[in-house]
């Protein structure tokens, strides 16, 4: 892990009603979204109400707890004065979210002369603005840095290398994750501190990747790279035609010069661009967007390849609706292109001695998708889901991997780990027999007719299960449905098969 970076952290304590209802103090009042408290005030509090309640215990410590409807959108509008101002005085300020914003301390502490000293100032600038409550944390890396910052002090300085020891006496429920924060507290894992004294491996055997990402948190490890925040919108550019294009190379060839205005506004400003919208305005008015990310930089060639690719997706949608159904896609009347996030351009320099591999690794994949054109080249991502086949999701290289499905959400009578590294598109069918070669059924109370025997043509060493699996059982006909078993055979293979309706299926296959 990259050693981290030192951040100074700005949180101003309960945002959402500061952006509600102005400068405190307030009357007690919670913001309720989804029928639970997202925000509270600090009169509300000494009445005991607190984030998370269900409305109705909230109100029940206090009657006249005046409710409002929590809006995010109206946080982040909020919020974008105060980065302004952050800005002004301390460049490369990152929005983390409303109300808490990170920026690295090398520069402003240089500047100020300390870590402190810089703290000190901004913390009065933003006092003189309006602003006395925000807090201010220094240290390696943001999730420490955010703990210090909320803090009784106005500033506090984490000195460097001191993480772990900060962070050892805080429990474990600031890391947020509320199932593997639960389960530490059942074993009697209670602060940080003794999370942090745990073996690794035996954490990441135990809670996989994201706990040992966790247990890291807890020891002070934080490497979490810092996200720019979105450009200034002045950096877009856009084309109008006086006719409509209907032409994926008529509006590519068309688009060069926006793309290469684009990049010489980037330029001026010592930026460049990792992640771009592009709008597509038809002639009817309608308009598509779409976002685009880049592993290192893009270039002008890049901005125009990604307009074609937005073409070509736009029109095999259209093509895949039925007739009656289909919204005549009409040619093309307007582009617009837009930075969604920049970076400084120092960092995205060639080396002394060339480029790096990843960025050399970019242009190869970069080339073998224009050849092979947009969906020629995929990432994978895991989504959530209870079937194999529906936890695999394969997006175009330089798109946002966006899982349909959130893979943390719970899924019962989903597979726990370790996964099949070989899954079946479709499953495949497969013989299950029993001693007498027989068919093996499976009734409804998930009883085998007789242990399995043979499968695929081998003997059955060892077999688990079976496990039900019932999806959308209020939908007609009662969605999808079967029993699981893992088998291995006499071959050192291990299976992953279900049985539905009368057949048996291969669903993937341990190696």
């Amino acid at each position: 892990m990259n050693s981290p970076l030192r951040v100074l952290v700005l949180w101003f304590p309960d945002w959402p009603l500061r952006a509600a209802l102005g400068a405190p103090p307030h009357p007690p009042t919670a913001l309720i979204q989804a029928n639970t408290v997202v925000a509270c005030t600090a009169s509300a509090r000494e009445h005991g109400v607190r984030t998370g309640q269900r409305r109705r215990i909230a109100q029940g410590h206090l009657a006249s707890l005046r409710v409002l409807p929590h809006d995010a959108d109206r946080d982040e509008r909020a919020f974008l004065p105060v980065l302004n101002l952050i800005e002004q005085h301390a460049p490369g300020v990152t929005l983390l979210r409303p109300g808490l914003a990170v920026l690295r301390a090398r520069g402003i502490a240089r500047y100020h002369g300390g870590e402190a000293e810089a703290a000190e100032a901004l913390a009065d600038i933003l006092a003189t603005a309006g602003f006395p409550e925000v807090r201010i944390g220094v240290a390696d890396g943001p999730f420490t840095a955010e703990i210090a910052a909320r803090g009784l002090a106005p500033c506090t300085v984490v000195p460097p290398g001191g993480a772990r020891e900060f962070l050892s006496p805080y429990p474990v429920q600031v890391l947020r994750d509320e199932q593997i924060t639960g389960l530490l507290v059942r074993l009697g894992v209670r602060t940080l501190g003794e999370f942090a004294a745990l073996t690794p491996l035996d954490v990441r055997d135990r809670f996989g990747e994201h706990g040992a990402r966790l247990h890291a948190l807890a020891g002070g490890a934080d490497s979490r790279p810092l996200t720019p925040r979105p450009p200034d919108p002045e950096l877009a550019r856009s084309i109008e035609f006086e006719s409509p294009l209907g032409g994926t190379d008529q509006v590519a060839f068309a688009v060069r010069q926006t793309a290469d205005a684009v990049m010489l506004a980037l330029g001026d400003a010592s930026l460049v661009c990792t992640e771009v919208r592009i709008d597509l305005t038809d002639d009817d008015g309608g308009v598509f967007s779409r976002s685009w990310l880049h592993p290192t930089c893009f270039d002008a060639s890049d901005l125009v390849d990604r307009v074609r690719w937005q073409l070509e997706a736009l029109a095999a949608e259209s093509a895949k609706e039925p007739v009656d159904e289909a919204r005549a896609f009409g040619g093309i009347v307007a582009v617009r292109i837009l930075p969604a996030a920049v970076d400084d351009a120092a960092h995205h320099q060639p080396g002394l001695f060339g480029s790096g591999t990843d960025e050399r690794l970019h242009h190869a994949v970069s080339r073998v998708q224009t050849m092979l054109g947009h969906q020629g080249v995929v990432t994978a991502a895991v989504s959530g889901g209870r079937w194999l086949a529906d936890r695999q999701v394969l997006t175009p290289w330089g798109e946002r991997t966006v899982p349909p499905r959130d893979p943390a959400s719970p899924w019962p009578g989903s597979l726990p780990d370790p996964l099949p590294a070989e899954v079946f598109l479709p499953p495949r069918p497969i013989g299950v027999l029993g001693a007498d070669e027989d068919a093996i059924s499976i009734d409804e109370r998930g009883t085998l007719s007789q242990p399995p025997a043979q499968i695929d043509g081998a003997a059955v060493q060892a077999w688990a299960g079976p496990w039900p699996v019932h999806e959308r059982r209020w939908t007609t006909g009662g969605g999808k449905r079967g029993h699981r078993l893992q088998i291995v055979d006499d071959r050192d293979r291990a299976w992953l098969v279900f049985h539905t309706g009368e057949r048996w299926w291969a669903e993937g296959r341990y190696r």
